[in-house]
């Protein structure tokens, strides 16, 4: 495990903002922790960051216990904060060499990172510019860029999305895949639930202060269904039609009415194509068809009640 967290609690007077939150990140991988409004995301990254205390919990990175070894862990910890933290009078360039330096980079392997970060985002081109003259997509990537260039093992991405074009949001999501490639473990925080199920290879899912959930994209939607509805329209539908559809195997259930038919199946029985033979050769015709699935949304809106973009 690259990073343990183990039962953290923070309370900011009679608020408990992480409530005994336990959670294990593995090396290489891409983590995802969703959660509404309020569940304590930001301010659990923060603990780990040291940007805020945190009253009772251990925190491993790499191993090492971080309440006696924080400085030292942080030089391989890399942060993209929600709020961009760049300087609107300093060049592309000066942002990411004053991280850079903050990281301990000097001379000749400062100026190669801060030039290797810069080309990474799409804004080597641009080294030489302000950002109070860029667009929110590039002051995002500048944002990753200053997070990098010390080439951190652990990097930490706290809605690194939000409020950007499409082509800047799939330029920074292609970056995610690049740098977990390229060997850096990712934790991962987004109010876009298609991307966290498109990059990440575990996902935690959040709920007042705690963990209520974890697994694959795959595990979580098993968690809550283990069926999927087959919706048909056909040319027309007959009683001995239903009833040899009702035979196969994996079929729980089925019925008609006027011309739309409703097979209810297990998860991925992969019944579609025996359905379709038996309606050929009763005679009938498809018109269309229709396969529910559970989707990642849908976990997400069961577990804790809520959209993922609610405010409330």
């Amino acid at each position: 495990m690259l990073l343990e967290l183990d039962n953290l609690v923070k309370r900011y007077e009679n608020h408990l903002a992480v409530d005994h939150l336990s959670l294990n990140v593995r090396e290489g991988e891409i983590m995802g922790l969703l959660g509404p409004n309020g569940a304590g995301k930001t301010t659990t990254l923060n603990i780990i960051t040291g940007l805020t205390g945190m009253d009772h919990g251990t925190i491993r990175v790499f191993g090492i216990d971080i309440g006696s070894n924080g400085q030292e862990i942080k030089q391989d910890i890399g942060l993209v904060p929600q709020e961009i933290a760049i300087f609107d009078d300093l060049t592309a360039k000066e942002n990411v060499t004053f991280f850079g330096k903050l990281y301990g980079l000097r001379g000749a392997l400062l100026k190669e990172r801060t030039r290797e970060a810069l080309d990474f985002v799409g804004l080597g081109s641009r080294a030489g510019q302000f950002p109070r003259n860029f667009s929110g997509g590039m002051k995002r990537r500048l944002n990753i860029a200053c997070a990098i260039s010390h080439k951190p093992r652990l990097i930490i991405m706290d809605e690194p999305t939000v409020g950007i074009d499409p082509q800047s949001r799939n330029h920074i999501l292609e970056s995610v895949r690049t740098l977990q490639r390229e060997g850096s473990t990712i934790l991962y925080t987004s109010h876009y639930m298609e991307e966290v199920d498109e990059i990440c290879t575990r996902i935690a899912i959040m709920d007042q202060g705690r963990i209520i959930a974890q697994g694959t994209s795959e595990e979580l939607k098993t968690m809550i269904s283990s069926e999927e509805k087959i919706e048909m329209t056909l040319s027309e539908i007959n009683y001995t039609l239903v009833d040899e559809i009702k035979k196969l195997e994996g079929v729980l259930e089925c019925h008609g009415e006027e011309r739309k038919l409703t097979v209810l199946a297990r998860k991925d029985s992969g019944l579609i194509g025996q359905i379709s033979l038996i309606i050929g050769h009763s005679g009938s015709e498809i018109y269309s068809l229709q396969v529910d699935k559970v989707t990642l949304e849908s976990v997400f809106l069961t577990l804790t009640g809520k959209s993922l973009r609610d405010t409330g």
